[in-house]
């Protein structure tokens, strides 16, 4: 009521067996509201079970064990092994036998004996992983699916009937109605029933109808959202003129409720009657008001409000809902800000920020050199002059560095300019801090040898964010890119031997080679269209100076034309008569080869060919 957090669990190997879904076990043989949200309406008989406490919670992990966890002794009762070898993806347990059943990644359903913590049978399920599960309300058949929907008989573990399903994997199966609508024949606990599906990726949520003949494996209905349904909850029908109320949080943070009767098939899919989001009033300095994404939604046992979880994960607030469904779209307005502050408050004012002075210069521990003096500047002295007491002579600097070893004309650097120890240091204080105007000063250093020496002096647990600030650097314009493509060389090539011992690298780099790869292959495009511009720019700078030397030409022939018109017509009349008269012998010297050429083949059919290769060159 108070939106608080009443209990907390961390399971010992929370690292290596992360919880991928949940599952309240029913109180008194009977089924709670399970992970899902789907509640079936309770009988009288069940209203003064219900009070009961919700105790044990059935934990499926990404390494294919299921803990039994009791919340009232805070502590793990039992877990499950040896059924599964891949991820869990939905537990369901049965509402009447203490049986749990499971699913996972590695295609297969379980059914498990919780009270000896065994397995009781296992089977498979499907040709791809199995992502969801639901018990019919009789509690004697199994909905099982990947991307098609399987209705399994639990005593036979046999397929009853086969449903066409979704493009992607199926994330939530519920059943939406308890009784047939048609009255007349009689009930063999399946037929008759409707059922709900929703899958990954798909805006549709589909209603399948349990038939008594196999024909019609598609959906009869489905409704419309707007993203991808991540919680869904209903309240079930029970007699024939009820409708089916059903309320979808997307991904995209709305909630969209629906009211419909089930009675057959529906050609178009069905929107939402009402669509509700939340947002922040705007006031306070920001005039923009800024959605707050519902987390989930739940109907209460009235049928008529929501209970509604909006904010953030780890803080959620839980707020009941009274809703007028007659308006198609409700924004409320709540200033979450408020609601959290009020709780953050106490924790922040624990929290003290040191004043540094602008002068200070914080010194990592663990940097070769960072006992060494890194700035020499002039106020130096003076302020050491004035804290002396009377009477005392103090050295200077220089005699005391003199003193200490180190070369003074290393660490006294024109206009006090930091040296690569202390642009180590500096980098490895603006990537713990995140400071830009550090980072700023020291990655837009263009000397090759500081960036070598900063590099090899950083400490090395610095190298992984000092990789990934370079590459969102990167993807900025091309030519700090050009500047950090100089560090990344550096990197590479000193801490080769470190990164390699990574076991992570891949996925650490992983945007970084994409990266590469994009700009490698416009790499090809980009030097074509130079070329191109290139031939293109040369040619009209040329056709430009034609232009320019045709205009001076003309002026030129106009001034010389008539002195030297005789000279060169006889010149070119002289050439014209030569290359005539060399025609002409050319012309001869052919007839004459063409002669000779065909008494030698005449010879050579006679078979006396007297010319010798000699003469025959020659000829040539």
């Amino acid at each position: 009521a108070n939106s608080r957090l009443q209990h907390e669990y961390v399971p010992s190997a929370h690292l290596s067996a992360a919880c991928t879904c949940l599952a309240w076990a029913p109180p008194g043989g009977r089924q709670p509201p399970n992970k899902d949200g789907p509640q079936r309406k309770k009988r009288k008989s069940e209203v003064a079970e219900v009070d009961r406490p919700l105790d044990i919670l059935a934990v499926g992990t990404a390494v294919g064990s299921i803990l039994l966890y009791s919340t009232v002794k805070g502590e793990l009762q039992s877990k499950l092994d040896g059924g599964h070898d891949s991820r869990v993806n939905c537990v369901r347990w049965h509402q009447d036998t203490c049986c749990l059943y499971s699913c996972s990644e590695d295609k297969h359903i379980v059914e498990w004996n919780t009270q000896t913590c065994k397995v009781k049978c296992k089977w498979k399920g499907d040709n791809s992983s199995v992502t969801s599960l639901c018990i019919s309300p009789d509690g004697k058949m199994l909905l099982s699916a990947g991307r098609t929907i399987k209705l399994w008989d639990l005593e036979t573990k046999e397929v009853y009937r086969h449903f066409t399903g979704h493009a992607t994997s199926v994330s939530s199966l519920t059943f939406t109605t308890v009784k047939p609508i048609n009255e007349n024949k009689p009930f063999d606990g399946i037929t008759g029933l409707y059922f709900l599906s929703g899958a990954i990726h798909d805006r549709l949520l589909s209603v399948w109808y349990v038939r008594s003949d196999r024909k019609e494996k598609n959906a009869v209905m489905s409704f419309t959202v707007t993203d991808e349904p991540i919680f869904i909850d209903l309240t079930v029908s029970e007699v024939k003129e009820e409708p089916v109320k059903l309320a979808v949080v997307c991904r995209d943070g709305q909630l969209h409720l629906f009211e419909h009767i089930l009675n057959g098939y529906c050609k178009k899919p069905l929107t939402s009657n009402c669509t509700i989001q939340i947002a922040t009033p705007g006031n306070d300095g920001d005039s923009t008001p800024k959605p707050v994404p519902i987390l989930a939604a739940a109907f209460c046992s009235d049928k008529q409000s929501l209970l509604l979880v909006y904010g953030n994960t780890l803080q959620p607030i839980i707020e009941k809902v009274s809703l007028n469904t007659m308006e198609s779209h409700i924004c409320l307005i709540r200033d979450i800000q408020k609601v959290l502050s009020l709780k953050t408050d106490v924790a922040q004012t624990k929290v003290k920020t040191p004043i540094v002075n602008s002068d200070t210069k914080v010194l990592v521990p663990g940097i070769p050199g960072h006992s060494t003096a890194v700035k020499t500047p002039a106020s130096g002295k003076e302020k050491k002059k004035n804290k002396r007491k009377p009477g005392e002579i103090g050295e200077s600097i220089e005699e005391r560095l003199e003193a200490l070893d180190i070369d003074v004309s290393k660490v006294k650097t024109p206009g006090g300019l930091p040296q690569t120890d202390s642009f180590a240091v500096l980098l490895v204080q603006g990537l713990e801090s995140n400071d830009a105007e550090i980072l700023n000063r020291v990655l837009n250093t263009r000397k090759d040898n500081v960036i070598k020496n900063t590099v090899s002096r950083m400490p090395i647990h610095a190298v992984i964010p000092l990789l990934h600030e370079l590459t969102k650097r990167l993807q900025g314009n091309p030519y700090s890119a050009s500047l950090m493509v100089r560090w990344l060389k550096s990197v590479f090539t000193i801490h080769a031997s470190y990164l390699s011992t990574l076991p992570d690298l891949i996925p650490q780099l992983g945007m970084l080679y994409q990266l590469m790869e994009s700009r490698v292959k416009t790499l090809q495009k980009l030097s074509r269209l130079h070329g191109r511009l290139f031939i293109l720019v040369t040619q009209v700078a040329a056709s430009e100076a034609v232009h320019d030397v045709t205009e001076t030409n003309q002026t030129a022939k106009l001034v010389y034309e008539d002195e030297s018109s005789e000279e060169e017509g006889s010149d070119d009349e002289m050439i014209a008569d030569k290359e005539s008269d060399e025609n002409w012998d050319e012309d001869e010297e052919k007839e004459e080869q063409s002669d000779e050429q065909d008494m030698t083949v005449e010879k050579e059919i006679n078979g006396d060919s007297d010319l010798e290769p000699e003469n025959e060159s020659e000829e040539e």
